[in-house]
């Protein structure tokens, strides 16, 4: 974080300054923020944020021990540390980023990115924060930092001489992405796709697309909406940046995408190779992320670069480098003889359709297409409708063994067997450790498995333990 002193944090926040004994109001602190006391180093800032299964400030006298400056707390604690009481940690955590923010826009030349989409966010992310590295210093979210504890931390990790902070937005319910997109007032906003992914948090598609907006809303004039041209509903944005007074730029892969464009889409087993065009200038790209979506989320990640000024053939050097998108998300483990791909981080049904249409693609003559799948989460009403979908796909797409892992996911299976998988090419077990004992003795050389499921099922450690035992 900047240099602050604890006076004007407290402004801030509008909290109620405790001092410890030796410190005073224009004691400075520039440490980390944190709202989980074992990360927190000396002179850092602790946030007690209250949970459902803890409370935060049962460890301010931890943070403490921990070297912290400051902790900001509802109540005060017995523990020597200054205390800043306000009446909710979190929007505290959300006001101290926004000033923070705020400073550093004022003080210098950052510029705000904003992505958000019911898919390939976090790859997006990584994608674009790779290219913006080599302009300048560039802060960007760990793992999915998204929600309103993590984007707030992440803004509080810029510094003055930061050049680039890109954001990246998940949506609770109605009005969230607002609320943290309304911090930073984003120079660019990135939408990717409105899909069924969380829909049964927002009352169903629509009520999706009117979350994801949200971002193009908070642009501040003179700001640039990135758009999915091949999406009808992030296209439909376009009228929302022309209120805000932002300016739009389009990118995919059909007619619509006149300012970023892919063609000539070659999928193999490690990586894709298209042609990008921005702005007329064409150039070859071989992204070695595995699978066909993640030609979006580069073609996102381009035009949002393009319009900070970066030039083709810089984001494409950049992108290059790229090996996975990150850790469980299309991540190859394994062996060339079983090759594992370990995408069970975060699941949705575009999601989902797009990691089972990867796996038919790469699998070559010869070898055996496994597909290892548990539930998909945050579905509400469409769950049962979605996961039957998923069963139906997998069997058109001739996935020739269907494992079924978790009560949750017992209907992809169902619905695989209704659909002609009745002769052992679908399996079920309740318990991810079945599933481990059978593929353990059931995988042979030449099999191409996916792990695909929400990360409430925890699929993505079974990919792991796949990965270890077939190195």
């Amino acid at each position: 974080m900047i240099a602050l002193t604890i006076a004007q944090i407290a402004h801030a926040v509008s909290g109620e300054l405790h001092l410890a004994p030796g410190a005073t109001a224009d004691t400075v602190i520039s440490g980390a923020v944190d709202t989980d006391s074992r990360l927190i180093e000396a002179g850092g800032v602790f946030v007690a944020k209250p949970g459902e299964e803890t409370d935060g400030h049962l460890f301010v006298d931890a943070a403490a021990g921990k070297g912290a400056a400051l902790a900001i707390v509802e109540r005060t604690v017995e523990a020597p540390v200054s205390q800043i009481v306000v009446a909710d940690a979190v929007e505290a955590l959300a006001d101290l980023a926004r000033d923070v923010v705020k400073r550093v826009k004022d003080a210098g030349d950052l510029r705000v990115v904003g992505i958000t989409g019911s898919n390939g966010k976090t790859t997006t992310k990584n994608l674009l924060a790779r290219i913006l590295e080599g302009e300048g210093e560039t802060v960007s979210p760990k793992a999915s930092f998204n929600n309103e504890v993590g984007a707030p931390l992440t803004m509080l990790r810029v510094t003055a001489s930061t050049r680039y902070l890109v954001s990246e937005f998940g949506a609770s319910g109605p009005g969230a992405i607002a609320r943290l997109a309304g911090l930073v007032d984003p120079d660019v906003a990135v939408v990717l796709m409105v899909g069924m992914a969380h829909a049964g948090g927002f009352g169903g598609i629509e009520g999706t697309f009117h979350a994801k907006s949200e971002l193009v809303k908070s642009l501040r004039a003179g700001g640039v909406a990135v758009l999915n041209a091949d999406d009808a509903r992030v296209a439909a944005m376009a009228p929302i940046a022309s209120e805000a007074g932002a300016g739009v730029r389009w990118f995919g892969r059909g007619q619509g995408a006149t300012d970023v464009r892919a063609d000539d889409v070659v999928v193999t087993a490690s990586g894709t190779s298209f042609t990008v065009t921005a702005d007329g200038v064409s150039l070859p790209l071989r992204l070695r992320v595995l699978g066909e979506h993640h030609v979006m989320n580069a073609l996102a990640a381009i035009a949002a670069a393009t319009t900070l000024g970066v030039s083709l053939a810089d984001a494409v050097e950049s992108l290059e480098t790229v090996e996975i998108a990150e850790r469980w998300r299309m991540q190859p483990l394994g062996s060339d003889r079983v090759r594992i791909i370990n995408d069970a981080y975060n699941a949705s049904p575009d999601s989902m359709a797009a990691a089972l249409r990867t796996l038919a693609q790469i699998t070559g003559p010869g070898e055996r297409t496994v597909a290892v799948l548990g539930a998909m989460s945050e579905l509400g009403e469409y769950s049962e409708e979605e996961h039957d979908r998923v069963g139906l796909l997998a069997v058109r797409l001739g996935i020739q063994r269907i494992v079924v892992v978790g009560d949750a996911a017992r209907r992809m299976y169902l619905e695989a067997v209704a659909q002609g998988s009745w002769d052992n090419e679908a399996v079920f077990f309740s318990t991810a450790d079945e599933a481990f004992d059978y593929l353990r003795g059931e995988l042979r050389e030449g099999d191409r498995v996916l792990v695909k499921s929400s990360n409430s099922a925890g699929l993505r450690f079974l990919g792991d333990r796949l990965g270890e035992s077939f190195s």
